[in-house]
């Protein structure tokens, strides 16, 4: 039971999405001109996913160290389970994780090292004391479930290469695809603000609901997902993403679904299921990101030999 509790706290469920999104934006997006197979057989590459992968799950642990009390109000059943861990036992995994981290990003370079620092640190930092705080919380975490894919643009790309090639039209599609993640992500942190305003009220969480209401939460919500249409415009109509602007024209349907039940929405399931929503958009994003050069995985001998 305390391995299953630990494997809850660490949500061991979204690592494999985070590591075949990773890649996938690898092989699809950052490598396309590399063989598939050698992009999978990286092992620099698969060190990075792995430290990514495993900060994350640090950073699941950590925010749970900090949101203990509040978690008990908001999500009773999940924390009961959560805390079949000790306290002392998530901080031990948490430093253990970290370090081990810090050491496998030695094999790859000083910089993967001093990301993966920062990453860390910023992690920790959010968790401690920024989550705490109106819109910069909200940002932060959104920004820092976008870093783990700089990670991978960093390897494939050095700084001053990408400040030399700004121009770089491979550039301007992983912005417009981070910006779109990103919006994504905001959007959710923001509905989780709503379904969490109970715990959030009792621990003294100056979150935009508690704030300013669910009202005008709720109208910052739908100007984000109005503007979801500029980076995916900028896909469709500017830059080749293959098959990939099916998944874009099915999102708007879905978001336009989305706003329709947010704004009749008033209790912790209604928030809940436009949480459970957006996920679903999230991770059939990753899925999707295949349709940008399907022919890959239509043509085995491509795989093999591109």
């Amino acid at each position: 039971m305390k391995i299953i509790s630990l494997f809850s706290v660490v949500r061991g469920y979204n690592i494999p999405i985070i590591i075949l999104a990773q890649y996938l934006s690898a092989i699809f997006i950052l490598s396309q001109e590399k063989r598939a197979l050698n992009v999978i057989l990286d092992f620099n590459l698969f060190i990075i996913v792995l430290a990514s992968s495993l900060t994350i799950a640090s950073g699941y642990i950590i925010n749970s160290f900090y949101d203990s009390q509040k978690d008990l109000i908001n999500k009773p059943n999940k924390t009961m389970l959560d805390r079949l861990v000790s306290q002392k036992t998530k901080l031990q995994v948490y430093f253990g994780l970290n370090f081990f981290v810090f050491l496998i990003a030695t094999l790859v370079s000083w910089r993967a090292v001093l990301f993966f620092s920062v990453y860390i640190f910023l992690i920790w930092f959010y968790s401690h004391k920024i989550k705490k705080y109106p819109i910069v919380g909200n940002i932060t975490a959104a920004l820092l479930a976008v870093l783990p894919f700089f990670a991978i643009l960093l390897y494939y790309q050095k700084i001053d290469a990408i400040l030399q090639n700004l121009n770089n039209e491979k550039y301007y599609v992983i912005f417009a695809h981070a910006s779109f993640l990103f919006l994504l992500i905001l959007i959710r942190e923001m509905i989780k603000d709503l379904e969490n305003i109970k715990g959030d009220l009792v621990q003294n969480y100056r979150t935009i609901p508690v704030i300013l209401g669910e009202n005008f939460s709720k109208k910052i919500i739908t100007f984000l997902v109005f503007c979801t249409v500029i980076p995916v415009y900028i896909l469709i109509e500017m830059y080749d993403v293959g098959y990939m602007d099916i998944y874009f024209y099915t999102s708007f349907g879905v978001l336009i679904f989305f706003l329709l039940k947010l704004w009749k929405s008033d209790s912790k399931e209604n928030y809940l299921l436009l949480h459970n929503i957006l996920k679903i958009i999230i991770v059939a994003g990753v899925f999707c990101i295949v349709l940008i050069k399907p022919s890959v995985l239509l043509n085995g001998r491509e795989v093999l030999a591109i």
